[in-house]
């Protein structure tokens, strides 16, 4: 499965960049992340790779993130895996005007096992969450807005 989600951010590109690449903001627009331990390499750089756990509802989910392209402010990189789903996400930080910068988002899922049913039935939830998940970095980048508070 792919796609490509976008929104446009009211900060300047280098701003946007520095706060997508800080692993300390991500739990406040990644709903749910409980926690991130690096296990190999430097911190934000090409190489690292990264636990992360996720609270969704009654579960916590691991996941394993490998970032492979860090070129500020222009690109990031990484893939992540958990059981049964492997993704790619390349995402792209385009100067629209002094002020203004879009993110895009290519993602790219492969399936296995049972996710691979899950991914059929459900193939529409997956650009969703991932727009959901841009939108509330937008609402940090542009108003502060903490997803962890109501």
């Amino acid at each position: 499965m792919q796609y490509q989600v976008s929104v446009d951010i009211d900060q300047p590109r280098e701003k946007v960049a520095a706060l997508f690449a800080d692993l300390d903001s991500r739990p406040k627009w990644q709903r749910g992340m409980i926690s991130a331990e690096l296990l190999e390499g430097e911190a934000g750089q090409p190489g690292s790779k990264w636990k992360l756990l996720f609270k969704m509802g009654k579960r916590t989910m691991e996941m394993i993130e490998n970032v492979t392209v860090v070129e500020p402010p222009e690109t990031f990189e990484s893939t992540y895996d958990a059981k049964g789903v492997h993704n790619v996400v390349r995402t792209r930080f385009v100067e629209v005007g002094p002020e203004k910068t879009r993110v895009e988002s290519d993602n790219v899922f492969e399936f296995s096992g049972f996710m691979k049913l899950m991914a059929f039935l459900m193939k529409g939830a997956f650009p969703k969450q991932s727009l959901k998940i841009m939108n509330d970095f937008k609402a940090l980048a542009d108003h502060g807005k903490d997803v962890r508070t109501p």
